[in-house]
């Protein structure tokens, strides 16, 4: 989740200096680095199987459900650009070990949490440390790491973060079924603390310590601007349902769309006046990254959406345990993970684009499989493989575009730009799986009032095609090839000298 720049990641070897010496203890780098990573995207999706036990405990409604699984995502997207920055003034190995820190304590408090206002407070707080910690790890990784060990770095990063978002809600769901020591659901909060302090002690012992460049400025204008947008767009998503949609909804949803376009003028005027935007302002006047915002927004937006409407689906329609609920997501991740498996392997090196059109077609399928699947069910005899081919195969749609959106965007973004674009692709993101817990949640629980959950599911689907129709009409705007694996992050694996290594790692 690299957002801006690195200045001078490490002394790369030439003529005049000494030969280069890798740092000792690397790998353990690249291991804290990941458990950091698994810990967010864990306390993204493990809470997801918690709403039954959230409502017995702290009489949490469907509102307060979605902002503690939204609320979390909002403030991790609205700040990572921001962590991004502090990192490059501040020192990204201080700001790792700020975040590690505060991330841990907001865990322990969202633990303690004695109602439910207070948990989705402390889930605030914790996507705010989260958006401290994560923009760190790979400019840390870029600064122990150099050319093919480089490479390999990030062929091991990817595929472990993917296993994260895969075990959290079966991981949460058998926290909550064993009840160890009758803790329940805070215990899927609690298994941050034993993680987080090993984690920190590595980190501080074995991090190596890079100073920050405190000529960086950071623009708190801009990222004022882009938390207060993103509130007033959740908030009135979350809250009209429950209140009937009263006119103060559509006017926050509206000034919402006037902050974030007063947002993108006060960037070109901050660039303009010579001081350091937020944002690479020549990332907005690109209309492939532009609209490709548009469609990672929609694409996740409807996917994180999907897979709540799915957990609640089982859990409050159908009777499971928290357990039977967490397992009964593997379907779609096993899809997800064979989709993904295709298309990163070499669907999307040898059709291109086409992948991105393909892959929001199978789901479109798996939909309408998964429709005419919950049509037919027996409420008495149900068991989630009645479900199991529609979910898997939109599953496997859904790790087609996975394994390939992020490169076809960065495709039309300048190598001197690829910092600050992968931060503001994975920011856009995470604020889109917000907005997607918030509408789907709503569509869902429209009907559940009335015991309708087949029908709160179907409502779901529709919105889920609907979006689908969006981001397919989309993609048609982006590159026709992505940018290679080895350069979205700005790197490239065989430089042609030194000087030229330093440059292009200095995104």
């Amino acid at each position: 989740m690299e957002v801006s720049a690195v200045r001078d990641p490490f002394p790369a070897p030439d003529e005049t200096t000494e030969p280069y010496e890798p740092y000792r203890w690397r790998w353990l780098i690249l291991a804290v680095m990941i458990v950091a990573e698994i810990m967010d995207l864990l306390d993204a999706s493990i809470v997801n199987v918690a709403g039954p036990d959230l409502e017995k405990s702290l009489g949490a409604g469907s509102v307060g459900l979605q902002w503690v699984i939204g609320g979390y995502a909002l403030t991790l997207g609205a700040g990572l650009v921001l962590g991004g920055r502090l990192g490059d003034r501040y020192g990204r190995r201080r700001m790792f070990l700020v975040g590690l820190a505060a991330f841990t304590a907001a865990s322990l408090l969202c633990a303690v949490a004695p109602n439910i206002e207070s948990l989705i407070a402390f889930r605030l707080l914790q996507g705010t440390a989260g958006a401290m910690l994560l923009p760190q790890g790979l400019g840390l990784l870029r600064e122990n790491f150099s050319g093919p060990e480089l490479t390999k770095v990030f062929a091991i990063f990817g595929p472990v973060l993917g296993l994260g978002g895969i075990i959290g809600p079966v991981l949460g769901g058998f926290l909550i079924e064993g009840d160890f020591f009758g803790l329940g659901w805070r215990s899927v909060f609690l298994i941050n603390l034993p993680i987080g302090i090993a984690a920190l002690v590595v980190a501080a012992k074995f991090v190596p310590e890079k100073a920050g460049d405190r000529t960086v400025r950071v623009d708190m204008t801009g990222a004022a601007l882009v938390v207060i947008s993103c509130a007033l767009l959740v908030l009135p998503l979350n809250q009209g349902q429950e209140e009937g949609w009263p006119l103060w909804t559509w006017l926050s949803m509206a000034a919402s769309v006037i902050g974030f376009a007063l947002f993108a003028l006060q960037q070109r005027r901050t660039a303009a006046a010579g001081r350091e935007p937020l944002v690479t302002p020549g990332l907005l006047r690109k209309p492939a990254f532009t609209v490709g915002l548009g469609g990672i927004a929609l694409f996740f937006g409807g996917l994180i959406g999907t897979q709540l409407v799915l957990t609640l689906f089982l859990q409050i329609g159908r009777h499971f345990t928290a357990g039977e609920a967490g397992l009964g997501n593997l379907p779609l991740a096993v899809g997800t993970a064979i989709g993904g498996a295709i298309s990163g392997a070499f669907l999307a090196d040898k059709i291109g684009r086409k992948v991105l059109q393909i892959g929001p077609l199978v789901q479109l399928a798996g939909a309408a499989v998964l429709w005419f699947e919950l049509d037919g069910l027996d409420a008495a005899s149900f068991s989630i493989w009645d479900i199991v081919p529609g979910v898997t195969v939109a599953g496997a749609g859904a790790g087609m575009v996975i394994a390939a959106l992020f490169s076809f965007i960065l495709a039309a973004v300048d190598d001197d730009e690829i910092g600050s674009a992968s931060g503001v692709l994975s920011a856009v993101q995470a604020v889109g799986g917000s907005i997607g817990v918030a509408v789907f949640g709503s569509v869902f629980f429209a009907q559940a009032k009335t015991a309708d959950f087949t029908g709160g599911f179907h409502r779901a689907l529709i919105v889920q095609a609907c979006l689908l129709v969006a981001f397919l009409a989309i993609t048609f705007l982006l590159p026709k090839q992505g940018r290679p694996d080895d350069e979205q992050h700005g790197v490239a694996t065989e430089p042609a000298t030194a000087s030229d290594a330093k440059r292009r790692l200095a995104v």
